[in-house]
């Protein structure tokens, strides 16, 4: 099993046909592990609510969690039909109260299944998905710390003298502000991910798939710094490659990322705000195109959106700036009486 991220006792909790759906998807197509999970959730509740369907008038008080699809069937999947579908949409849209993005995540759930079950491996007789539309994706713009804030937030780490790990935090954080990789890339990062200029680093993303970062003068000053340290042998003693080294001098974990991340938040004073560290991505694609000097496909390339539409909601953060400016001009309240 090519799968998972999840625990193994829980993996056994899914039946072979959706077991091998999401090692199609990580060994065949290439997503993510993290991918795979959430097809198989998603999937897990549909079929949970196929099964309860009709034993009760309220599915509100039956407990999801306890219904286990163990002995789901290849017949079963390919008894469904489009009309349950429709139904199970709008249940978890009133009874579950998942908004549109959520309803729409589990649709392409769905999607992804049933085109494996009949298009790949010709396993059923008809797709139920198709016809059936899709939630529209809302459009929420994301939160971001602005210019000045992004910079009381390097300028917080720097203040922690009391601090042993003061170096490589800030580095990280540099990375965060500065180049918005995601916190996998940045936890995947080795000494051999780099140039030996530091001009450039290869990072890993979404899919295994490689990429080239380039790295400012900020960026590369951080990471200086943070390599006088980690090559030191008086510091560090370890042989591995990992970039980011953990107290323990292993590879850093994610959790102890996130961990920097809003305990500096919290002493910059920007705690309690919902921020994260993929926060500190958006920031660093906001900060760049409201620049000026970053046009809207170089960004897309620099980040590795997947999409347009994905790069578009920072070019709505700056329709807001310039509705801003815009009222702000003296002359926006002025009247001026017509001649009668």
């Amino acid at each position: 099993m090519a799968v998972l991220t999840l625990k193994g006792s829980e993996i056994k909790t899914f039946p072979e046909i959706l077991r091998d759906f999401a090692s199609y998807t990580v060994v065949i197509k290439g997503n993510s592990e993290k991918t795979a999970c959430e097809y198989l959730l998603d999937l897990r509740t549909f079929f949970r609510y196929l099964k309860v369907r009709g034993q009760t008038d309220d599915l509100t008080r039956v407990d999801f969690e306890q219904i286990s699809i163990k002995d789901l069937t290849l017949a079963d999947c390919a008894a469904v039909q489009s009309d349950d579908i429709i139904r199970y949409m709008m249940f978890i849209g009133t009874d579950f109260g998942n908004k549109n993005n959520a309803r729409l995540r589990k649709m392409s759930s769905l999607r992804a299944f049933y085109h494996y079950l009949y298009t790949k491996k010709h396993l059923i007789d008809h797709d139920p998905t198709d016809g059936v539309d899709s939630p529209k994706k809302g459009k929420s713009l994301p939160k971001y710390l602005t210019e000045a804030e992004a910079v009381h937030l390097l300028e917080a780490v720097r203040s922690d003298t009391e601090s042993q790990t003061q170096t490589r935090d800030f580095a990280m954080i540099a990375l965060f502000l500065n180049t918005g990789i995601r916190l996998a890339e940045l936890v995947g990062l080795d000494l051999t991910s780099f140039d030996r200029d530091l001009s450039r680093m290869k990072v890993k993303g979404k899919g295994n798939k490689e990429r080239v970062v380039y790295l400012n003068d900020m960026s590369r000053r951080a990471l200086e710094d943070y390599l006088r340290v980690r090559l030191d042998p008086e510091y560090v003693h370890t042989s591995d490659n990992a970039f980011f080294l953990s107290g323990r001098e292993t590879r850093i974990s994610p959790k102890t990322v996130q961990w920097v991340v809003q305990k500096y938040l919290h002493l910059a004073g920007l705690g309690g705000r919902g921020l994260s560290v993929h926060k500190l991505r958006h920031t660093a694609a906001t900060l760049m195109y409201q620049s000026g000097e970053v046009d809207i496909r170089v960004l897309k390339d620099i980040f590795f959106f997947n999409d347009t539409a994905t790069t578009e909601i920072y070019t709505h953060l700056v329709d807001e700036n310039m509705q801003e400016a815009m009222n702000k001009n003296p002359l926006s309240n002025l009247h001026i009486k017509k001649n009668q």
